[in-house]
């Protein structure tokens, strides 16, 4: 069932949900998984990675979460890591929309509240005299001070940041500026680099490439179309993978996103709960195979099922 073709206003979805918010986690997952991927959802024994990950929502609660899915408390993290060559230029951080001058700012930039928003909350501007204030300003202007609800998917790390603006520098692809630059999604287990999505194209025809860490092709597709064309593996790839390794540790999961623009590694974000976990992939064997790696631990350290 698409619920999005039913009710096709995202505004709508999103305050159904939110009216919903008092039904708890473990009935609104199950619903949702079933809604979106059309089977029962197991969470006493899961065994799929689409099932861990709503596993992992309700059980892994490490305070530090919080601070690596904010965009602009991620800085910080990062710092601490020994990364911070890897960070994107810094052209402001705001606590709102309101606050940003648009005059001060260069004639490309990148504009995203701080609290996520699965992309949805993001602005490109490749041409500031081009830009509809207006409608940025419409878009990104939150008048909550702190999320309380996240949208639905029920992702704890979310719950409780504080709601602003980060400007950054634009990455561009000189080869080809409409395109986009290729994003690389490094699928991390304590550690440890297992897979990596490409993204390519995302301006002119978004397709998305999975990979293992021998950069083989997995011929695997989701809710995105595979590219036609092998990716071409960057020449500092095994840089690409200490860093995801660094920025990963201590996490049973994580997916760590860097860009590489001649050759210079920068890091995009880091997100626990990818696709929020209502992915179906092709074939299904992956949903089960990029499960196999992820070993669930209850935060303070209970693994899973330990008392049974």
């Amino acid at each position: 069932m698409d619920y999005k073709k039913i009710i096709k206003n995202r505004k709508t979805r999103f305050y159904i949900l939110k009216v919903l918010s008092f039904v708890p986690d473990s009935i609104m997952l199950k619903i949702q998984y079933r809604i979106k991927l059309g089977r029962k959802l197991n969470l006493k024994s899961p065994q799929r990675f689409t099932e861990k990950l709503q596993w992992y929502k309700m059980h892994y609660r490490n305070p530090i979460m919080h601070q690596c899915v904010d965009k602009y408390a991620v800085r910080k993290f990062v710092k601490g890591r020994g990364l911070e060559n890897t960070l994107v230029d810094l052209y402001g951080h705001y606590k709102s929309i309101r606050d940003v001058d648009f005059e001060s700012l260069p004639n490309s930039f990148v504009i995203k509240t701080t609290h996520g928003g699965g992309g949805l909350n993001v602005v490109v501007c490749t041409d500031k005299s081009n830009l509809n204030l207006d409608e940025v300003r419409e878009k990104l202007d939150f008048k909550e001070k702190r999320v309380e609800y996240n949208g639905g998917g029920r992702e704890w790390a979310y719950y409780g940041l504080k709601t602003g603006i980060v400007v950054e520098e634009l990455l561009v692809n000189k080869d080809n500026p409409e395109a986009g630059v290729n994003d690389y999604k490094i699928f991390c287990y304590n550690g440890k680099p297992k897979f990596i999505v490409v993204d390519v194209d995302r301006y002119i025809g978004h397709k998305r490439n999975f990979y293992d860490a021998d950069w083989n092709n997995l011929y695997v597709t989701s809710d995105c179309p595979a590219s036609d064309r092998e990716i071409e593996k960057p020449k500092n790839y095994d840089e690409m993978l200490k860093i995801a390794a660094t920025l990963s540790k201590g996490f049973p999961y994580v997916r760590v996103d860097l860009y590489n623009i001649e050759g210079k590694i920068y890091f995009g974000e880091m997100t626990f709960y990818p696709w929020s976990g209502y992915v179906r992939y092709d074939p299904d064997e992956f949903d089960k195979d990029a499960g196999n790696h992820f070993k669930l631990i209850k935060w303070g350290g209970d693994p899973l099922n330990k008392n049974k």
